[in-house]
């Protein structure tokens, strides 16, 4: 069934003449091809999950403290890149003492629709709503400084 789509996307193009339509039928077939889908990374691997993106329903907003954090002993404890769930450290990872291992969140006012994953804990002394978001480095989690946002917990 894909295939004939893609080919009945080449004729129509091709037929029109139009460069424009030429154009989008090469786009739709290598999207229906996979070629410019997401890609799953070393880290979606290491840590079971998939550079798939599903659209998910918001299920609750909540005004939140966010701040972020790096694998370094001073910020962690002494497994610094082994998350509380156990999982790697990874881009789109964030701790959290309120919501449970693998709670989808967004944070739109500072990241757009990117979905961050709840997948380790912070210090007893944080709050519920204090979320912090892992950065590949110190200088990164320094500059991200505190924001107070609203976050989205999207439908498990």
């Amino acid at each position: 069934m894909i295939i004939k789509t893609i080919k009945n996307s080449i004729i129509s193009a091709v037929r029109s003449h139009s460069a424009k339509a030429i154009f989008a039928g090469v786009m739709a077939t290598f999207c229906l091809a996979g070629v410019l889908a997401p890609s799953a990374t070393v880290a979606d691997y290491d840590n079971h999950t998939s550079a798939v993106y599903v659209a998910k329903e918001v299920v609750k907003k909540i005004k939140v403290v966010v701040t972020a954090y790096s694998s370094t002993p001073d910020q962690t404890d002494d497994t610094p890149f082994i998350t509380a769930s156990g999982k790697t450290v990874a881009d789109g990872i964030v701790a959290n003492n309120m919501l449970p291992f693998g709670t989808e969140i967004r944070i739109p006012e500072l990241y757009g629709d990117k979905v961050f994953v709840v997948q380790d804990r912070m210090n007893r002394r944080k709050s519920n709503y204090h979320f912090d978001v892992w950065m590949p480095d110190r200088a990164s989690a320094v500059d991200f400084g505190v924001k107070t946002v609203e976050i989205e917990v999207l439908e498990s």
